[in-house]
């Protein structure tokens, strides 16, 4: 990685987390809400340790992560689905400010904020699996020159690993910051989720060696024993 990738690296990192305070105090109305600050530090945390764990590891996928996804190369679909996830999320992070830092309609026990914290934790512990099994696992979908069939690890339970491990940060992020009504965000995001996946795999089947073999050996796409 050069230095000026680097750099544009920390700018957006920066920027990312200023556009997170903005849409998770602003509709919370005051920065004095710890529960928020703990949702915001330990993404950050978790985020950077990834990234510098890439970094070290593995920084041509790095540099794949870091890509646009609505750079080159992606339809018109993807493109969609991909605007609709940022839309969803920055929802979801404002509806976590707006509830559980203003209007505190369904409060959470500390041994829930507890749990969603671990299931935050865990949430980028299984995409750390999922990267260091698949050295292929952009953040746009395509297929690249020498790119093989990722088997392992969580691979060989779900064929998108990626996206399942989301759901445990949609429901650890609204378990810490206090927000019930922040839960509802899982119907959208598993429609957006299940979208992408299926798209992914249309392009997959016809332009990746092996993996029609491998789908019809790994059966479940995002949950196993459901879908």
């Amino acid at each position: 990685m050069t230095a000026a990738e680097l750099i544009r690296g920390i700018l957006s990192q920066v920027i990312l987390t200023l556009v997170f305070i903005a849409l998770l105090f602003g509709p919370a109305g005051t920065l004095a809400w710890a529960p928020g600050w703990a949702f915001l530090i330990l993404f950050a945390v978790c985020s950077q340790a990834m990234g510098l764990w890439l970094m070290r590891t593995d920084p041509a996928l790095l540099k794949r992560r870091m890509a646009s996804p609505l750079g080159g190369g992606q339809t018109t679909r993807d493109r969609r689905i991909a605007i609709a996830i940022f839309v969803l999320v920055a929802a979801w992070i404002a509806c976590m400010g707006l509830d559980g830092g203003r209007l505190h309609l369904s409060p959470t026990p500390f041994w829930a904020k507890l749990l969603g914290a671990a299931l935050i934790i865990a949430a980028f512990w299984g995409w750390a699996r999922v990267l260091a099994a698949n050295h292929y696992a952009a953040i746009t979908v395509g297929v690249v020159p020498g790119q093989t069939v990722a088997t392992g690890g969580p691979y060989a339970v779900v064929r998108h690993p990626m996206y399942a491990y989301v759901f445990l940060l949609l429901i650890g992020g609204p378990l810490l910051t206090g927000s019930l009504w922040a839960l509802l965000f899982i119907i959208p995001a598993a429609g957006l989720m299940a979208a992408r996946a299926l798209g992914e795999e249309t392009l997959l089947m016809k332009d990746l060696s092996g993996y029609p073999e491998y789908a019809a050996a790994v059966r479940w796409r995002l949950i196993p024993w459901v879908w």
